[in-house]
Order: structure tokens, then sequence, then C-alpha cells
């Protein structure tokens, strides 16, 4: 992850430098006084490429003088702006910086007009779009013959120059807390299936420890006596044990009912008997991205020591084919005591779901319980990747779910739950089947879900579509987003924390 540091604000003599300004202020004497050291090339090729300092606009000048290997005006629009015209600002500061394949750590942020607030705001817009998931990229040795490589070099740090750095640093503590969260989340959706089972993924969750997080873990004996049929129907085609985790913040006043966030965490999805069409099938790896984000988000409530009582559980099964897999056809028993006529094996993790957010809510009695997974293609075909689909029995919730989701850029869209989408369904020797067929697809697993909520409210994130990005999106690069981290992390400093 990029590492952020907060120096005094005296301009640096070489390296590369961001200069950023807003609009009005785009000939201050910080300006200036570079331009002048590089012998007013700054302002040449300002005026040759039309460049008035609009928010997220950069120009480039390379090798200008002065000892400079570049430099890079950033423009933040009109002054007065919200953070999150900041965190822009600060995207495409990094964007700049890596189509100008800038590696290393010389590198420089000049910003005289911003308070430490939207220096914060700024710092965190880089980081996030500076992620990279580098874990199995080698340096060729000798002889080698290898693909050019599709990205740029890594930029590992950036200092940030201000008359307040002590300030600065006080803003930015807790933002680097949420920056850790998503960054851990991408890490975990970016992991390929045979490095992520769900021993592995257990063994990445406890060392939320360090942060305080309070863990325990559900091994398939635990499971099977609390009645977790749905979940281990689905996991018994697999050689790698099951688990459900537990984390615990204790952050609130002692005996206060928890906030609740679940997520499923299907570390690979083959689809089971009803198996998936080899094309696409690898991403498949990125089926436990709902479990990443609930990591993500507790491990942000604690970096950034949150005022308030949460509980992340997560359910992490693989969905594989064997001579013990389950079958379309079977029935389970959920730890709820309803029964389950499986259809389609490929319809999981609803399965899953069901088991833990009951479980969920009958240990913990949360005040609400939110839970995230990458549900349904049917989400994807009615929303695309720039929303997520928000389904909940609460109007209070789903009201700040979506204003949260809007202030951070991790938008949702409220789906109806009527009651007339249960009837399909009805299962002809269970109380369930686990699904109602094409029409409607991200509904009937939505109202599957409600079926396992006892009064809590309640809110459903099918994040099929926006877990993943295709291409580069405001806030990330290509790939794992990290979706989820952020929205859940600001709905509890908002409206719950304190």
């Amino acid at each position: 992850m990029l590492d952020i540091v907060f120096s005094d604000a005296a301009v640096p003599p070489s390296g590369t430098l961001v200069l950023a300004s807003f609009a009005s202020d785009g000939n201050t004497r910080l300006i200036k006084g570079v331009d002048e050291a590089t012998g007013k090339v700054l302002a040449r090729a300002a005026q040759a490429a039309s460049f008035h300092f609009e928010r997220g606009e950069t120009c480039v000048v390379l090798a200008p003088g002065a000892d400079y290997d570049r430099v890079i005006l950033l423009g933040l629009g009109a002054a007065g702006g919200e953070d999150a015209e900041m965190e822009r600002a600060g995207v495409a500061a990094a964007r700049a910086l890596a189509a100008e394949k800038v590696g290393g750590a010389d590198v420089h942020v000049v910003a005289a007009p911003l308070s430490p607030g939207a220096l914060g705001a700024l710092a965190l817009g880089m980081v996030l779009a500076s992620y990279r998931f580098d874990s199995y990229r080698t340096a060729p040795g000798a002889g080698q013959n290898r693909p050019r490589p599709a990205v740029a070099p890594t930029l590992t740090g950036v200092s940030v120059h201000t008359a307040q750095p002590d300030a600065a640093r006080a803003h930015w503590a807790p933002l680097l807390a949420v920056a850790r969260g998503v960054c851990l989340c991408r890490d975990l959706v970016s992991e390929p299936a045979n490095m992520l089972r769900p021993p592995q993924f257990e063994q990445r969750i406890l060392a939320l420890r360090d942060l305080g997080v309070d863990i325990e873990v559900l091994d398939r004996d635990a499971m099977h006596k609390l009645g977790f049929g749905a979940l281990l129907g689905v996991a018994q085609g697999s050689d790698a044990p099951p688990r459900t985790v537990i984390m615990r913040w204790n952050g609130g006043t002692q005996g206060e009912a928890p906030v609740a966030f679940v997520g499923k965490g299907v570390t690979f999805d083959s689809g089971g008997i009803s198996i998936k069409p080899a094309g696409g099938m690898e991403e498949m790896k990125t089926d436990m991205a709902g479990a990443a984000a609930v990591v993500g988000t507790m491990a942000a409530l604690a970096g950034r020591k949150a005022k308030v009582n949460a509980v992340g559980v997560v359910g992490l099964v693989e969905n594989m084919l064997s001579g013990n897999a389950q079958r379309p056809g079977d029935v389970v028993r959920t730890a709820s005591g309803q029964t389950v006529e499986v259809l389609n094996t490929d319809a999981e993790g609803r399965l899953v779901l069901a088991d833990v957010l009951w479980y969920t809510q009958d240990r913990f009695r949360p005040r609400f319980m939110v839970n995230l997974a990458t549900l349904t293609g049917a989400i994807v075909v009615s929303l695309g990747i720039e929303r997520a689909g928000l389904f909940s029995n609460n109007d209070e919730l789903a009201g700040n779910l979506s204003r949260t989701g809007e202030a951070t850029g991790e938008k949702l869209w409220r789906m109806p739950l009527d009651s007339c989408y249960l009837d399909l369904l009805r299962s002809d020797i269970a109380d369930f089947k686990n699904i109602g067929g094409r029409p409607g697809g991200s509904i009937t697993a939505a109202k599957f879900l409600e079926c396992f909520v006892a009064g809590v409210p309640w809110a459903h994130l099918d994040i099929a579509g926006t877990a993943c990005t295709p291409r580069p999106t405001p806030y990330a690069p290509k790939g794992a987003t990290g979706f989820g981290v952020r929205l859940l992390d600001r709905l509890v400093g908002t409206y719950y924390e304190g």
C-alpha cells in the first residue's frame, strides 16, 4: 500500500513534484515560485494545454529544470469542495503518476491552499487509486523472455507538504485505517483460489487480533451441533474444511447491542453439480468478496478505534464437485429449523447466508444486520457495475445506507421485496426451494434470505457487479474494488457510533 508522509511546507528541490491548486489560485506565490525556478516552463505548458486547474485536471511537464524529473499540475476546481471531491483529485494525481510510470518514493505533493482535513482526503484518493496486487509477480532472470508488464512500476511513497503537518497526520490516522481495510479487502478478493481456501482465509482473519479484534472460529463439528445444514451441504463436495469466523470489536458501551455485518465467503464456486460454464469460471475465486468486505470493515473499525460494538460473521466454504457433493433435489435443514429443497447447487451463497444470518441475529441480537454477497448475476443485468442492489426490511436502515453510498461513491439502488415474490420459492416437499426461476432472480434470492431474519432491521447488499471491475472506477483500478468497506465504515461513523 502506498505510504503517505506529511512534511513541512518547504518545496523540495528535486524529484517528481505535484503542485495542486484551486482554479482561483492558479497564480499563487507557490506556483509562481516553481515556475520561476524552471524558467517559466510551467506557465507555457499550461497555456499550451489549455490547463485551468479544473477539478481532477492534470498537466505533466517533463524535465522542466531545477533538478525536477517532472512537475504535475493538479487542478482542485472551485474552492470549498467536499472531501469526496478532494479524494477524486487525489485519484487524478495517482493516475497521472501511473501514466508517467513513476515508481519509488521520491514524489512530493504540495497543496498550500488545502486544510489538514482536505489533505487527508486527497491522500486517501491517492492511496486507493495506487493500489496494486503484486504478490505473484517476480523479477525476470537472465535470459528469460516475458510479456511486457501491463502495469507501471509501483509507487511506494509520497511526501505531502503542508504548513500543518501534525494536524494533517491527525486527520489522516482514521482515514489510513479505512484505507488499510479497503486494501485488505482487495488483497483477499485478488488472491487465487488455491491460495485462499477456507482454512487459509481463517488464518488471514486471525491477524486482526493484532488490532484488538476478538475472534472465534466454528469448525465443521461446531457448525453441525448448531444445525448449519445449509452451509455444510454446500461445503460437503470439497476436501477443504468449512469455517464460520466471528469477529468482535468492542469499542462502544459495555452491554450495548452491536451492529452486525455478515459476509458470503465462497472461496471458489464451481457451481457444484449444477456446474458453471468454463468461460469466465476463473472469476469465481471472487465469490468471497462479501466476506472480504466484512473483514476489511472490521479492520477499519478496529484500526481507527471506532466507538461502537461491532460483530462481523463470515461463512467460508468451497463449492466443488466430488462423489460427496450436494445433489440437485437434496433437502437440507437450516439452523433456523426450516428446510430447503436444493434445486440448483449453483445457488449456494444464499444457503451459506441462511445459516449465518440466523446464527448472527439469534446470538447477538444486533441493532441492525447488513449482509454482503456476490449473490446473483441478475443484479448485474439490472444495475451493471455502477451500483449494488440494496434490499431491506427497514426504511431507516435502507435510507442510511443509500445516503452513505452516495457520499462515499459506493452507490446502491433499492430493490423491492414484495411478499408476492415469496410464492416463487414454494417447494413441493420442503419449506422452500432455493431458486425462484429467472424472472426477478436477484429479488427472489433476497426474499429467500429474508426468511432467515427474524425481526432485526436488516439489509442485503448484492455486490456481484461492484466487487470487481473490468475497468478503473473513480476510486479503484481494474480488478477488486474493496466495495463495501468505506460504505459500512462511514455508515457506522455517521449514524451509529458514539
